[in-house]
This record gives C-alpha cells, sequence and structure tokens, in this order.
C-alpha cells in the first residue's frame, strides 16, 4: 500500500500520439496505486489522446490532463507538468512513460525509497536485479554506453541517468529550481539527476523490469540519442574545467 507519510502523490505522464495506451496504462496505474493520482501531460495530440483522458478524468476526479498547443519536447512536458503539480500542492511528484515500458506494478520500488529519505528516485534498467524486455542489442549498446559516458564526463554516480521511471521530492524540484531547467529532449532526464547531485541531494536507484512498447510508435531516434549526447559532453568540459579551475585555485591560495 502507498505510504501514508509521504502525503499527496502524482505521476505525470507526457503523451504524444498515445491512443492506444493511455487508458490501458492509467488504468493499470489507479488499480495499482489507488492513492496515487495522475496528470497526463498532452501534446495536441492528433490521434485524440487528449479527448480519451478528458473522458477518464469525467468519470475520476483523481485524474487530470493539461492539453499542451504544441509538440515541443518531452523535457518541456515534465517541467510544465512538475509546475502544476507543484502549484497543487503535492509532495511527491513522480514520472513515468504512457506506453507500458514503465509498469505500474512497480512502482512501490520507488515510493519504498522516497519514504526511507531519498530526495530522488529513478527505477534503474543497469543495476542488479534490472532488467530489459524485447530491446534490440544494438538498443541496449548504445543505452548501457550512453549511461557509461554520463558517469565518466559528468562524475555522477548514477548507473541508469537517462531512465524515465522517478520520483522527486516536492523539495527536491524546489531545490534544483525547475523553472529553471531549459533541456528538453530526453537529455532531461540525466539534467535532473545532475542537479539534484549538485545539490548534495540524494539519488537512489531501484530495479524495474523495464519493456519496450508493443504498441504505437516509439518518440527514440539514433538522431535524439546524438543530441543529447552532444549536450552531455559540452555539461562535461564545463564541469572538468570547473574542477580544474578549483585545484589550481587551491594549489595557488
Amino acid at each position: 500500500m502507498n505510504q501514508p507519510q509521504l502525503g499527496r502523490v502524482i505521476m505525470v505522464i507526457p503523451t504524444y500520439n498515445e491512443s492506444a495506451n493511455v487508458e490501458w496504462i492509467i488504468g493499470r496505474l489507479r488499480a495499482a496505486q489507488p492513492h496515487v493520482d495522475v496528470l497526463v501531460m498532452d501534446d495536441n495530440s492528433p490521434d485524440g489522446t487528449g479527448k480519451i483522458v478528458d473522458a477518464i478524468a469525467e468519470r475520476d476526479p483523481q485524474v487530470q490532463v493539461v492539453h499542451r498547443t504544441e509538440k515541443a519536447g518531452l523535457g518541456a512536458a515534465y517541467r510544465h507538468g512538475f509546475r502544476v503539480a507543484l502549484d497543487q500542492g503535492y509532495d511527491v511528484i513522480g514520472e513515468m512513460d504512457a506506453d507500458g515500458s514503465h509498469q505500474p506494478e512497480q512502482l512501490q520500488r520507488l515510493l519504498d525509497a522516497i519514504a526511507e529519505g531519498a530526495d530522488l528516485v529513478i527505477g534503474s534498467r543497469w543495476i542488479p536485479g534490472g532488467s530489459i524486455v524485447n530491446w534490440p542489442k544494438s538498443r541496449e549498446m548504445l543505452s548501457r554506453g550512453g549511461n557509461i559516458y554520463v558517469r565518466l564526463l559528468l562524475g555522477m554516480p548514477v548507473k541508469d541517468a537517462t531512465a524515465g521511471f522517478r520520483l522527486f521530492r516536492r523539495a527536491t524540484l524546489e531545490a534544483i529550481d525547475i523553472d529553471t531547467v531549459t533541456s528538453t529532449g530526453y537529455v532531461f532526464q540525466t539534467d535532473m539527476a545532475y542537479r539534484t547531485l549538485q545539490q548534495g541531494l540524494t539519488v537512489r536507484e531501484v530495479p524495474i523490469e523495464f519493456i519496450e512498447r508493443e504498441r504505437g510508435d516509439s518518440k527514440m531516434s539514433k538522431d535524439v540519442a546524438t543530441e543529447s549526447l552532444k549536450l552531455i559532453t559540452k555539461w562535461g568540459i564545463s564541469e572538468r574545467a570547473a574542477q580544474l579551475r578549483r585545484v589550481v585555485g587551491a594549489r595557488d591560495a
């Protein structure tokens, strides 16, 4: 059961053309965690995803939808959703995909870690106990390699910095000042973990089974991954330069 000491919990789910999945995933989430609310951020899906959620919200007061006017990227949708949730007074704010890759039945693992004191919890594919289902080897190598690159370049002790099944404490989003985050694509996930660690907060990973979507089209592409790695490289160079300046400054002091 959901821990009452956590306060109000909401999961933010961004959607674009997820009419085949959205009612199914919301139903699973509400069944698995009846005390957790749902906020769908729909980027004006032409397939009617937003209308489907409108109908669900009419029946279920714990479900709401924000209709955004354009497809502006994953990070922009999450940033908007987090702001809405903060303004509504939620204590724990989560994120997950609409396509079934993040299983609502495993959300309790993340809730337990938040209850134990973590500031950000990541459902991880790449720690012991984590796994993936139905991925080609090339996709697995891209994800594993990208995360190794992130750890080496940014010095982040996180095995799955690109994962999108997460819970944040309200205080965490306030500490990193969500309104100043400008990353919009999939690099948003790395950006948020990096900012959390920079604030001296606790990031914990828990193992999940990640299942590749069976219905609808994936939003991930090689171009998206390449753009994310470019931004991470830029951050890494800046971080290493800052470290060098600190070392030189300490030596000269």
